[in-house]
């Protein structure tokens, strides 16, 4: 019974990679910090699709719970092993960097960076166990380009950049792949205060992209036909410059 982690998985992004994994075959861990209802909710979406799986709420950016509520659900489900982790789970706090406070900065950091390395270090040992793996990091236009007034969504984007390509070092010897998606303007909760038409204009395809387009791309770095791709950052965005 091979098992999918989505971190944020609850909404956009998230909802969408869990939907696209149920799809191939994978059972979801569906990862949400707070909104237990559009976690249930995606859970039952994950069913229509003739999957099956759980929610567990746990804050990625939180060490030891991370060690408690996840480290838990391994040990209580060996014969679960989690095959594929997509690092998903982060927030926007946009503002001048002379204006950010410090915890806007730490808001945005924590989530992304710590985040990865709470949830990757607890997941990976099994994956080198069984020698095999697939982990996403889901990174951002803004993480390659650097965009004003994302100082520190930039920064932790493209560390999260910066760590992909160095675990994918370590670990491919073991049969784990480490790749990152990077999209650009996207259709989702975090975009909503963005009007399209004032952007679209920048981007080549002349819209903001879907969910489910970022979604597909993860899906088939997930699978057994991505199996020579490793420490590579995919640009999702429609032909916006990078």
């Amino acid at each position: 019974m091979k098992y999918a982690l989505v971190t944020g998985g609850s909404r956009g992004i998230g909802r969408a990679i869990c939907l696209s994994l149920a799809e191939s075959g994978y059972n979801l861990l569906i990862n949400y910090k707070s909104n237990v209802a559009e976690a249930e909710k995606t859970l039952a979406l994950v069913r229509e699709k003739g999957s099956d799986g759980e929610i567990i709420k746990f804050d990625v950016g939180n060490g030891a719970e991370i060690e408690k509520v996840l480290g838990d659900w391994i040990e209580a489900n060996a014969d679960k092993p989690i095959e594929v982790l997509v690092n998903n789970a982060g927030i926007r706090q946009d503002v001048l960097l002379m204006w950010m406070k410090a915890e806007e900065w730490h808001n945005v950091l924590n989530p992304t960076l710590d985040g990865f390395f709470y949830v990757t270090r607890l997941i990976i040992k099994s994956m080198l166990m069984k020698k095999y793996g697939r982990i996403i990091n889901v990174v951002s236009l803004s993480g390659i380009k650097g965009m004003p007034g994302q100082t520190n969504y930039s920064a932790a984007k493209a560390g999260l950049i910066g760590a992909t390509k160095a675990l994918a070092q370590e670990v491919g010897r073991r049969n784990i792949t480490v790749n990152a998606v990077a999209p650009g303007f996207i259709k989702t909760d975090m975009t909503t205060d963005l009007n399209e038409k004032d952007f679209k204009a920048l981007i080549p395809m002349n819209r903001f992209g879907e969910v489910e387009e970022v979604a597909e791309v993860v899906n088939f770095l997930a699978s057994a036909k991505a199996s020579y791709i490793t420490g590579e950052v995919i640009s999702i965005n429609g032909g916006l410059y990078t």
